[in-house]
């Protein structure tokens, strides 16, 4: 047997969200990239002594980054309509965008560069949207599959509270749902189809209803948003008048369950929270959206506190930036925003640097059936950061240069991502 592996400073988040340190550590693999153990240098058991390792001396080595949400047609509209409100950000930017991803050559020129800088930033799985086009979303699987990431991703099905250019049939938007699955599971493997319903708002009961009917009969996660902004919170209980919560919209359809992937949750009040962690609902909290089209602040410390599964999701184009270590930054600091202004005992603490690279990375990485850390079995996912370039040298523990590190966001930080076992930068 052939074993390789890299050695650096390798630095994982725990159970507890705390920051464990490895310095001259050593992650061995096998010739398929699958993670053998992770050692002290000095202490390589004999038969990884010959092994095959890159040396990175004392650069950062650690799990890589998970985006739990994102909107990949929305790409080319990056820091475009951030001084309006969700629903007129939604119909005077979004879906005039999303439209032309009728053509799948524009999908695949826009797609191609998404894919590619996800991998630069060190992001190696996500959770994304696509498109009410299924023939543009195959392309962006394609895309992803290709530049080494890793996830779910699902076709966007809209019956009601949309476009002419994206309005589908409650019928033709559940047989284009059935082409869309059936043809990732048949093409793909990195990549898997996720149930999508836009939102509750865009999405009548008989399509909800389908699409639950879908997930079922292929034993499917589901993808949507929850209570982010008042004005579509006020739309849902218009819409639904039979639903006390606006999850119940999803409930009510079997598409509120383990696995499920609720975005922002900004406005979830203490039921609903709890009917997310007796489901095991996952929550994107996606703070840099949250701010600028101003839905509000989501209380995440307390859903911490409370059990509920979290994961941070850039949600672009919403969110202006796709590095999740920039999102995880703006975590800390709406954090520390609500811990001012809100009740200062209910909030507990804002989040610190190690709390937000769990969000960002460790946490979420459970999602996509991976350990927190670097697990014996697992293929390697990895993202080594290089702080040589960052200003005078002042001496620096491991811990310091990682904080600046994931505040500095620089993306030559980024000197090398492993994913799936394989150096992909």
């Amino acid at each position: 047997m052939n074993y390789g592996g890299i050695k650096g400073t390798i630095i994982t988040a725990d159970a507890n969200d705390k920051i464990n340190i490895t310095e001259n550590g050593v992650i061995i693999t096998d010739s398929a990239g699958t993670i053998q153990g992770v050692f002290a240098h000095d202490a390589l058991p004999p038969a990884y002594q010959n092994a095959d390792i890159e040396n990175f001396g004392s650069r950062i080595i650690t799990t890589s980054f998970c985006d739990m949400h994102l909107h990949a047609p929305q790409y080319p509209m990056l820091g475009l309509g951030m001084d309006l409100p969700l629903m007129q950000w939604l119909y005077n930017y979004t879906f005039r965008t999303e439209a032309m991803f009728k053509d799948a050559g524009f999908a695949r020129e826009v797609y191609s560069v998404l894919a590619r800088e996800l991998i630069a930033r060190g992001t190696t799985h996500v959770c994304a949207f696509s498109s009410v086009h299924t023939d543009a979303s195959l392309v962006l699987a394609e895309e992803l599959e290709r530049a080494g990431v890793y996830g779910y991703m699902g076709k966007v099905s809209m019956d009601r509270n949309t476009t002419d250019e994206l309005l589908e049939t409650t019928d033709n938007a559940l047989k284009e749902e059935r082409r869309f699955i059936e043809a990732m599971l048949s093409r793909f493997g990195g990549i898997r189809p996720i149930i999508t319903p836009r939102f509750t708002p865009s999405c009548t009961d008989e399509l909800m209803a389908g699409l639950g009917a879908l997930g079922a009969e292929y034993v499917l996660r589901t993808q949507s948003h929850l209570s982010e902004n008042f004005e579509e919170i006020a739309m849902v209980r218009s819409l639904c008048p039979d639903c006390e919560r606006y999850y119940q919209t999803y409930e009510k359809a079997g598409l509120f369950g383990k696995n499920t992937v609720m975005a922002h949750c900004v406005h979830s009040d203490d039921i609903e929270r709890a009917a997310m962690k007796a489901a095991g609902v996952w929550v994107a909290h996606c703070p840099n959206s949250n701010t600028n089209i101003y839905s509000g602040i989501a209380p995440v410390r307390r859903m911490m506190a409370e059990g509920l599964k979290i994961g941070l999701g850039s949600d672009i184009a919403g969110g202006d930036k796709l590095s999740m270590r920039h999102v995880a930054c703006a975590a800390i600091r709406a954090s520390k925003l609500r811990y001012y202004y809100a009740d200062r005992a209910a909030e507990e603490r804002f989040l610190e640097v190690g709390e937000a690279f769990s969000l960002a990375s460790a946490r979420p990485r459970e999602f996509f059936g991976l350990s927190r850390g670097f697990a014996t079995g697992e293929k390697l996912f990895a993202v080594v950061l290089d702080d040589s370039s960052h200003g005078p040298a002042i001496p620096l523990n491991a811990a310091e240069r990682f904080e600046r590190l994931i505040y500095s966001d620089d993306l030559h930080d980024i000197f090398a991502v492993y994913s799936g076992g394989i150096r992909r930068k």
